[in-house]
């Protein structure tokens, strides 16, 4: 005799499936991802590093998949919503508590970035909200330029930038750094 609470976790273990077999990964936030090989065998990966979360247009998600896979390869635990959102889930709530649980915040700047009114920016008010919580001298907000565009004054008058052109891996090499545990 199966319960509601048994029904409801078949229907997740389903969903999961699901995800895994279309090629998506499962987070778990703070503890790891599940992932199918090419053999279809299911493998965890316990998270490790500092978790960066990148906000960043719709237009730019190449690039920033691009930094999302240098990120993960250089040992941090990057957050994009294209990566980590699962169907159905609410997209609004589980982006501001990635943010609020990041060590990092990684605002990419571009044309399309600043150009318009979206969630890049309800995202980027959010995060500098949050940097009041870390001492004063911790690099929580990490702004990059993707691409050569006018930064928001309150970004300029506090925070210092990282250009990704005409160099990104330069850019990347910059990023790491200032998100690298050993510096204070």
């Amino acid at each position: 005799m199966n319960g509601p609470l048994e029904s409801g976790v078949e229907d997740i273990v389903e969903v999961l499936r699901q995800c895994l077999a279309e090629g998506l990964s499962i987070d778990i936030e703070s503890v790891g991802s599940l992932r199918a090989d090419g053999s279809g065998q299911i493998r965890f990966r316990a998270a490790r590093g500092k978790r960066v979360f990148l906000a960043y247009a719709i237009e730019d998600v190449e690039i920033v998949e691009a930094l999302y896979d240098a990120l993960e390869q250089a040992g941090f635990h990057p957050w994009m919503d294209r990566r980590k959102l699962l169907p159905g889930q609410n997209w609004p709530q589980a982006i501001d508590r990635a943010i609020s649980m990041a060590d990092f915040f990684v605002p990419c700047f571009s044309p399309n970035a600043v150009g318009r009114p979206g969630r890049f920016h309800a995202e980027l008010r959010y995060a500098l909200e949050r940097a009041a919580e870390w001492p004063l001298d911790y690099p929580f907000v990490v702004p990059v330029r993707l691409q050569d565009c006018r930064l928001p004054r309150r970004i300029t008058a506090q925070l210092q930038y990282i250009d990704f052109f005409p160099d990104p891996s330069r850019g990347l090499e910059k990023l790491i750094d200032a998100m690298n545990p050993s510096v204070s």
